[in-house]
Order: C-alpha cells, then sequence, then structure tokens
C-alpha cells in the first residue's frame, strides 16, 4: 500500500465543535503521527495542525470529515515522496 506524509492545517473557530473534532481524529489515530494546536486568545480561534502517514485517499477523506464541521476550516500539505508499507 501506498503511503505519504501529510499535515493537515485545522482552525477552530467555534470551541464547541472540538468534541467533534476529537472524535474524528480518534478515529483516524493510527495515522496520526502527532498533533500541535496552539490556541489564538485574541482571536478566540484555535489552531493545529495535524501531521499523518497514510494513504492519500485516506488524508482526503479525514480532511473532509473535519473540514464538514461547522466552525472548523482545513488545508492538506502533502509530501512529494510516496512510501510502500
Amino acid at each position: 500500500m501506498q503511503s505519504k506524509v501529510a499535515v493537515i492545517g485545522v482552525i477552530v473557530e467555534s470551541l464547541e465543535d472540538t468534541a467533534q473534532l476529537n472524535e474524528i481524529l480518534h478515529e483516524y489515530a493510527p495515522y496520526v503521527i502527532g498533533r500541535m494546536g496552539i490556541p489564538y486568545h485574541k482571536r478566540g480561534i484555535s489552531v493545529l495542525s495535524v501531521a499523518v502517514d497514510a494513504p492519500q485517499e485516506v488524508v482526503d477523506a479525514m480532511a473532509g470529515k473535519i473540514g464538514a464541521i461547522p466552525g472548523i476550516s482545513t488545508t492538506i500539505a502533502y509530501s512529494n515522496a510516496v512510501f510502500q508499507d
């Protein structure tokens, strides 16, 4: 199976939706390399980066589910390298 390393950038504008976000992150936990969250109190938002190692379809599905949550935006940056598992 081919796998790519990617970073999913997440902007959380509504803290009420973080429970749903955490459920999705837990669902995809086997693919998560690590995550970093930064609360930006001045603007009332949180900025997260989630590093993953997964097939592109899995990364797209994960980011799609996260981005479908109201008050949350996502974007993906992929590595150029493709890895074989």
